[in-house]
């Protein structure tokens, strides 16, 4: 175990590099997301993987399910090159990977890793076969492999003999137990495989994906004391809005607390009409609230009460939590250490001063009966009182004169 820092001692793996970015090896906890566009209509994927890596996915996976979807990965890598975005692409595979690595070399060549599942790979006799030629490819053009395994498609032959075996035990598992050591076994023994063929443990991320939360922490607890290799953490259909925030975060965080996890993703299902970014975000919340990771700088402000029923402290948070998000890619590219500065949106006079001084720059808004004064504080001391319309809009200008002024600017490369 390796100490992260911050009290969490991290689980030690085998680091995998995955295009430009570092999985496991003790590098810090990578998010990634997948899109949820036909991959054979290169023009709205380019748009959403553009989005997603503009909104922090250091990694993003695409669906490569037919001979149209592989023929557009290499367009796809390209049209996003074009924009400057260097997000590593990855092939999610399923029944006839195989034949699409071989047939479309310039597919295999586009994306940075290979998610290939062992429950679909193939089946009796030909899985060996189409699980190597998928290797096989991944070892010509030097590229890493996920082996994920699902809940959902399980190896059945190997649950079948697993629960015979079982069946015979002195102390036989319950239902559960065999699920999970059935996908255990189904991850390892495909990682296995892959050694025998010639691919190195750097070379390789592991995933056991689920539904429920105490399933989730309890493969991957078991997982993690079986292996080295890199694991990529997260429940395989979270849901939808709060429940699914709350169950990936839920899940996650208590293994990410036992330093289990080298790369996440949140699977939000958006709401009609949402934004895929949301579950970027939120994996980046999860880790920035944990101490795992600095993303931007995060927003501090009050629940309210009945001290505070006016709705100005809320509308002033919503502004700056936005303004922050809206700005991080400029502040990021110009200032070294932005997304470490704490701001806080407090609400009345009872600790909304107190909270204020914790930040960097607070500012405590008045509550239902006080002057209409909002005393802002800069690095825990009274620097000034705002009042009147526009304390939303002076707010800002504040915010961005302290990163100016305390911020070292980034040399521009020649």
């Amino acid at each position: 175990m390796a100490n992260s820092g911050n009290g969490i001692e991290r689980r030690e793996s085998v680091a995998v590099k995955v295009g430009n970015v570092t999985v496991g090896g003790g590098a810090p906890v990578v998010v990634q997301s997948m899109t949820n566009t036909d991959t054979a209509d290169v023009e709205s994927t380019t748009e959403q993987v553009a989005q997603l890596a503009r909104a922090g996915s250091e990694i993003v996976r695409i669906t490569v399910d037919r001979k149209e979807s592989a023929a557009a990965v290499p367009y796809i890598r390209d049209a996003l090159a074009k924009q400057d975005i260097d997000v590593p692409l990855v092939g999610d595979f399923h029944y006839i990977g195989h034949q699409l690595l071989t047939s479309y070399p310039d597919c295999a060549e586009a994306l940075a890793k290979y998610r290939i599942n062992p429950g679909n790979v193939g089946f009796r006799e030909k899985r060996d076969l189409q699980f190597s030629t998928m290797i096989e490819v991944a070892l010509k053009y030097d590229r890493p492999v996920r082996i994920g395994v699902n809940w959902g498609s399980i190896d059945q032959e190997l649950l079948t003999h697993l629960m015979n075996e079982n069946a015979e035990a002195e102390s036989p598992l319950d239902a559960t137990g065999i699920m999970r050591e059935t996908m255990i076994q189904s991850a390892l023994h495909s990682a296995e495989r892959a050694h025998e063929i010639g691919m190195g443990p750097e070379k390789i991320v592991i995933s056991c994906k689920v539904s429920e939360v105490q399933d989730l922490i309890g493969v991957y607890s078991a997982i993690s004391k079986r292996c080295n290799y890199a694991l990529h953490l997260g429940l395989t259909e979270a849901g939808m809005g709060s429940k699914g925030i709350v169950a990936s975060t839920a899940g996650m965080a208590v293994l990410l607390q036992q330093g289990i996890g080298d790369t996440i993703r949140v699977s939000l299902t958006p709401e009609p009409g949402g934004d895929r970014t949301r579950e970027v975000i939120v994996a980046q919340e999860m880790l920035q609230t944990m101490g795992l990771r600095s993303f931007l700088p995060l927003v501090t402000s009050c629940p309210g009460c009945g001290r505070t029923t006016s709705t100005v402290f809320q509308e002033l948070a919503d502004k700056i939590q936005t303004y922050i998000r809206e700005q991080m890619p400029v502040w990021r590219e110009n200032y070294d250490g932005v997304e470490d500065m704490a701001v806080a949106v407090m609400g009345c006079i009872v600790n909304g001063p107190g909270e204020s001084k914790h930040a960097n720059i607070g500012i405590s808004l008045p509550g239902t009966g006080e002057a209409p004064s909002a005393p802002v504080f800069i690095d825990g001391k009274k620097a000034m009182t705002l009042r009147g319309p526009g304390i939303a809009e002076e707010f800002q200008t504040i915010v961005d004169d302290y990163i100016e002024s305390h911020y070292e600017k980034r040399k521009k490369s020649a």
